[in-house]
């Protein structure tokens, strides 16, 4: 049996405004039917909606703790990273143990996660990071990224739209015709492209910036006015077509091709991610500057550090009348359906790293290779490593 003799821990999410949880009663089905033990602390699944009923009927069992759950597991499955938990007045890292298995989002190079990788790597907790699990075909089924990219592009655009002290379409009105409002997507990725489909679904005037092509051919379908950069596809482009990080002097020639635009636009959406890297900051003060009062930004990008330099993760802000929104869970602001995703997403990954009981760790493999972080008491990640020694 897969699973067999394994204990798995579940803890509630402690993040501010966190909703989603690790599993759904179909998942737990799946992990007992294969050997393991389920430990959810009580309440776990109250914000997506899911009873601790429900876990029980599934086969699960219910722990009155983190503590007891982190404790008693060798698997922790998480949805965000580890952060202080107010109700046991502990850091979570502080609650795992040596050799525990650690499967969630942890957005390693960012900055603000830095010291939390290094604390993990120093309990000898061995950590996967979702966000890092390539995009190819064979990992389909665990790309929680992608899955939670498009909660994030659809909640983000409607979230932007709620604060527009504005109208989005065109609308007639007995005093006249009100223009619609302009959108500016910035990375035409999953979470971009979402983006730019609500964005068009609410009637604006919508635009696109990306350096890949193909990117921007997805874009362009969408029915988006596509910006062009100028950046060549050969510097633009990495493996498996992910955006590279660009080399200053390009950086700076993509800013000075998105500097009208940005000051046109009553929205920006920012989703540049290069993966397992810091964001690449595409909106400086300056450009910040040039925008109308009553603006908004959105920064899906803030996990990974941001696009815009004036974003705070966590927290929306205002400057100079420009709306700033830097919050790190988007997702679990659609918590049933995130929940759906996220939890047969972080199942097959699950599944995919264990045979007959036993962790099977192959560093040359890509999948488990990309998103492993820390192991052996050191960080193994290389763009966290990157991150920290050019922070």
């Amino acid at each position: 049996m897969q699973f067999k003799g394994l204990k798995i821990g579940v803890p509630k999410e402690v993040m501010s405004g966190e909703r989603r949880v690790a599993v759904i009663p179909d998942t737990v089905k799946k992990l007992t039917a294969e050997g393991a033990k389920v430990l959810i602390e009580k309440g776990a699944g109250i914000g997506s909606y899911i009873s601790d009923e429900e876990y029980l009927n599934a086969g699960a069992e219910i722990v009155g703790s983190a503590e007891k759950a982190y404790a008693a597991a060798d698997i922790i499955m998480k949805v965000k990273e580890p952060l202080f938990n107010s109700q046991e007045n502990k850091r979570e890292v502080d609650m795992m143990h040596e050799n525990q298995v650690l499967v969630t989002f942890l957005h390693p190079a960012a900055p603000c996660n830095h010291q939390m990788v290094k604390d993990l790597a120093a309990k000898k907790v061995i950590s996967f990071t979702l966000d890092s699990v390539p995009r190819i075909s064979r990992a389909q089924s665990m790309d929680a990224l992608t899955s939670m990219s498009t909660v994030a592009g659809y909640k983000g655009m409607l979230s932007a739209a709620d604060r527009l002290p504005k109208f989005i379409p065109m609308i007639g009105t007995a005093a006249g015709m009100i223009r619609p409002a302009t959108v500016l997507v910035i990375g035409a990725g999953v979470a971009g492209l979402q983006a730019i489909a609500t964005a068009k679904r609410l009637g604006a005037v919508t635009h696109a910036v990306d350096i890949r092509p193909d990117a921007v051919e997805q874009a362009a379908s969408l029915g988006a006015k596509v910006i062009e950069t100028g950046v060549p596809a050969d510097i633009a482009v990495a493996e498996g077509g992910y955006a590279r990080h660009l080399p200053q002097e390009w950086l700076t020639k993509e800013r000075e091709a998105i500097t009208d635009i940005v000051s046109k636009a009553d929205i920006i959406i920012l989703t540049a991610l290069v993966p397992g890297k810091v964001a690449p900051v595409l909106l400086t003060k300056e450009m910040v500057l040039t925008m109308k009062p009553g603006s908004i930004i959105v920064d899906i990008a803030i996990d990974q550090g941001g696009n815009c330099l004036l974003s705070a993760g966590g927290e929306i802000k205002e400057f100079n009348g420009i709306i700033i929104d830097g919050s790190k869970n988007i997702p679990a602001r659609v918590p049933v359906s995130s929940t759906w995703m996220f939890a047969n997403n972080i199942y097959s990954f699950v599944a995919y790293l264990y045979k007959d009981g036993s962790l099977v760790i192959d560093q040359e493999d890509e999948i488990t290779g990309k998103s492993l972080v820390t192991r052996n008491g050191q960080i193994v990640h290389a763009g966290a490593l990157e991150a920290i020694n050019n922070y």
